[in-house]
């Protein structure tokens, strides 16, 4: 098997904000398997809040290439994986994730069929993806969910965690009372300011509340829950398949990505955990191209919230074939992932 890969970087239509950063400019790196002129493709879209950079991926890939000298099946998926566990044990799910994503796709390829069909997937309808309102000034962020409204978006994923939270989504709401609304804090919220929005939340009639405190406190997170008449969903807590387990007590949900988890193959062993002890599930992303999204869209009918704007949010996605309506995609075509790179 021969393994190529190659980084650019996306850049986003607006800066995009969070509580812990904003940025433009995203580098992403391509990966490509190849095995007797058939090839598969994968997206690695480091973040450097689970310790990845664009120098860490390119850092760790001749060293996956070398590793993956000895593997010469690209359906021995378990050796492909044992073999990249000897290289990182712990870390670089996203590099990971671009693997496990050729992988797949090059086995897909090879039968000729979606990989969703390859995955044992259906073809339902995915529950219609949220659109971020990123974190900005009052008026910019009004602006942008006007118009993602004006667009046909029907869900908006606000992004909060500053000490405006309650004057942005009262705002919100009130600009646009029929829209659904989601929440997520990134983790910014202190135990005391998640409990005094709460009540906040229930007068915007806010469907869900993603990650309000600190990742690593759970305690504090189950102690909301009890309280809380919204949804719990975690992501920042959530970086490997094992944190499913010591979640369940602490959220309502889980927020799988496939770059944090390891691939498509790993975010499917933690929808499946999660379901076993009665989580929700929703399918998230980072800022990825159509690629990205279109592994995470494999995924998709099977959870219950979709949050998948990530290409949606670029000036220059490279993929095309993924087809919306508003919030509303359609399963990608084709064989494989079901995206075709754009001329350069």
């Amino acid at each position: 098997m021969n393994l190529t890969w190659d980084t650019l970087d996306l850049h986003t239509a607006q800066p995009f904000g969070i509580a812990r950063w904003t940025h433009s400019v995203y580098p992403r790196t391509l990966v490509t398997l190849e095995r007797g002129g058939v090839q598969g493709r994968g997206e690695a879209a480091p973040n450097a809040f689970y310790g990845e950079t664009r120098g860490t991926v390119e850092a760790v890939l001749p060293l996956l290439a070398a590793a993956l000298e000895g593997v010469r099946d690209p359906w021995d998926w378990e050796g492909l994986h044992a073999a990249v566990t000897r290289v990182m044990p712990h870390d670089h799910p996203s590099v990971k994730c671009a693997l496990e994503m050729a992988a797949v796709e090059w086995c897909a390829m090879q039968a000729g069929v979606p990989a969703r069909h390859l995955l044992g997937l259906s073809d339902r309808p995915l529950p219609h993806s949220s659109y971020t309102v990123s974190l900005a000034d009052l008026p910019e962020m009004r602006q942008r969910a006007r118009e993602a409204v004006e667009a046909g978006q029907t869900i908006l994923k606000v992004k909060l965690g500053t000490d405006r939270d309650e004057a942005i989504l009262t705002a919100l709401r009130e600009e646009l009372p029929h829209v659904t609304l989601r929440v997520d804090a990134n983790a910014a919220w202190t135990r005391v300011q998640a409990k005094r929005m709460l009540d906040v939340l229930d007068a915007a009639n806010v469907e869900l509340l993603e990650q309000p405190l600190a990742a690593d406190d759970l305690d504090g997170h189950a102690e909301l829950r009890r309280t809380a008449r919204v949804p719990l969903v975690a992501d920042e807590s959530l970086h490997h398949v094992r944190d499913v387990l010591r979640l369940a007590r602490a959220f309502d949900g889980v927020n799988l990505k496939l770059a944090k988890l390891g691939g498509p193959l790993q975010a499917l062993h933690a929808l499946r955990l999660a379901r076993a002890h009665g989580m929700q599930v929703m399918i998230g992303c980072m800022i990825e191209s159509s690629l990205g999204i279109a592994a995470a869209a494999a995924l998709a009918g099977s959870c219950d919230w979709a949050d998948l704007d990530g290409a949606l949010l670029l000036a220059d996605d490279p993929f095309t074939g993924l087809h919306w309506q508003a919030g509303e995609l359609a399963p990608p075509q084709g064989p494989g992932w079901g995206v075709t790179r754009r001329p350069e």
